[in-house]
């Protein structure tokens, strides 16, 4: 292993206690880099990995608010601007139970690199808090949203750093949002933020973005190989808008969705997910009982309590939940079964060891950062559409990100074929897309 990427990875380790996520997340990328660092001598001579695993800013703050009861509930807020190396910082908004600043920054550096893979000029950020919307009343989201943006609004701005949203954060919490942002600032610069709703701003197929991006890699995946999505039976986690579009993308492929996951466990359908329970699942969503059980009551299909659905034998495993949710059982589990492909749909599902044992047992994977960029991607296409003060269709939005997730697959596929490591799309995206944020970096000099 390259010297200098051991003496980086170690003092990542040493200045980031407690934050594991981050850590995992920065030695991922960076022993996949060492073709490329061998390379460029000069990259340590100006520090460049050391300045790229650092955030150029990190904001945290109070949020207060008052619940339906009349009491005061206090969160924290975070916002961590990864790097506007190739552009202003762009990345979601978490609200979520689980949210701490690791998990800021992972995802930021994470976001750095997506970012980078989609082409466009955009750089990484993430931010988030606490706060869990589940179980709230619309009137004490709105007023934690209009408490946590007049913290926010001044770090933010549509040539500085531009939220989007993420778990947790949906069309009601964008609107909220940015009301209070116009509110406060005055004046509509719509570009602030993305995942508008239509009627002020936002772009057609946001929604529907990282799912359809995820199935276009997908089938890109899958043509290199001489196969497609038809016929292909699938496993999906997770049951909100990501795995939604998802499924309705593989569905009109002809592909089969047999399993879907919550936080109570996962249903097995072996007729699969098509026609109506595919609007059932928007139904599910929009409950707010966050319970994957009520798929199983309604279609009369087997329900497995607290249980993750990657002991089916399937042909493609697409982890669409969270961080983390694949681990070493998981991964035995899969290869065990005879799964083909294995796509990250989520940010950063699987764990190091985990990842590293599919690839050596000739599972083919897509990592997140390339498979799931449809979503910023379309984000950044309607910060387009704003500066443009016009909307592109419904079509139009599809066919560009269509475009764009072939080109990240290309790109990545080709990265790692250059460097002579064969079609490992895992390497290969980190490369591509650190190409040019390093190009970019050094250009600009110590900043």
């Amino acid at each position: 292993m390259n010297a200098y990427i051991e003496k980086v990875v170690e003092e990542v380790k040493k200045r980031n206690p407690g934050e594991p996520e981050f850590i995992q997340t920065v030695e991922e990328v960076l022993y996949s880099l060492e073709p490329a660092i061998e390379k460029h001598p000069e990259y340590e001579a100006t520090g460049l990995l050391e300045r790229l695993v650092e955030p150029e800013r990190q904001v945290a703050f109070r949020v207060t608010w008052v619940d339906d009861k009349g009491k005061v509930q206090v969160n924290r807020g975070f916002r961590v601007q990864y790097s506007s190396a190739i552009g202003p910082y762009k990345g979601g908004l978490r609200f979520h139970h689980t949210v701490y600043s690791g998990i800021m920054k992972f995802l930021g550096f994470e976001q750095t690199f997506k970012d980078s893979l989609t082409g466009l000029p955009i750089g990484g950020g993430k931010g988030g808090s606490d706060f869990d919307p589940v179980g709230k009343s619309d009137a004490e989201v709105m007023r934690f949203c209009q408490a946590f943006m007049t913290e926010l609004y001044r770090h933010i701005g549509p040539d500085v750093d531009v939220p989007a949203g993420d778990l947790g954060v949906g069309g009601r919490e964008i609107g909220y949002l940015f009301g209070q942002y116009k509110r406060i600032k005055g004046a509509y610069e719509n570009g602030v933020l993305t995942g508008k709703g239509i009627s002020f701003g936002g772009s057609l197929g946001r929604v529907d973005a990282t799912g359809y991006g995820a199935v276009y890699f997908a089938q890109e995946v899958f043509r290199h190989f001489g196969e497609e999505v038809k016929g292909k039976t699938f496993a999906l986690s997770g049951f909100g808008n990501v795995c939604w579009g998802t499924v309705c993308k593989i569905d009109e492929l002809g592909g089969k969705v047999v399993t879907i996951s919550g936080p109570d466990g996962y249903i097995y359908d072996p007729d699969g997910i098509t026609g109506e329970k595919i609007d059932f699942m928007l139904e599910m969503r929009a409950s707010g009982r966050d319970k994957v059980q009520d798929y199983a009551d309604k279609y009369g299909v087997k329900f497995f309590p607290k249980q993750k659905p990657w002991n089916e034998k399937v042909d493609v495993c697409m982890p669409c939940a969270t961080q983390n949710e694949v681990t070493m059982v998981e991964a035995e589990q899969m290869v065990a079964n005879g799964v083909k492909y294995y796509v990250e749909v989520s940010n950063m599902p699987t764990t190091n060891d985990a990842l590293t044992y599919l690839q050596k047992s000739g599972v083919v994977v897509a990592p997140s950062k390339a498979v799931n960029a449809g979503g910023v991607a379309v984000s950044a296409l309607e910060m387009s559409q704003n500066s443009m003060r016009y909307s592109w269709s419904a079509e139009e939005v599809d066919e560009k990100l269509k475009n764009i997730m072939v080109n990240i697959h290309n790109n990545s596929r080709d990265a790692a074929e250059e460097v002579g490591l064969g079609y490992n799309l895992v390497a290969g995206a980190n490369l591509s897309a650190f190409k040019k944020v390093a190009d970019a970096m050094m250009a600009q000099g110590l900043v």
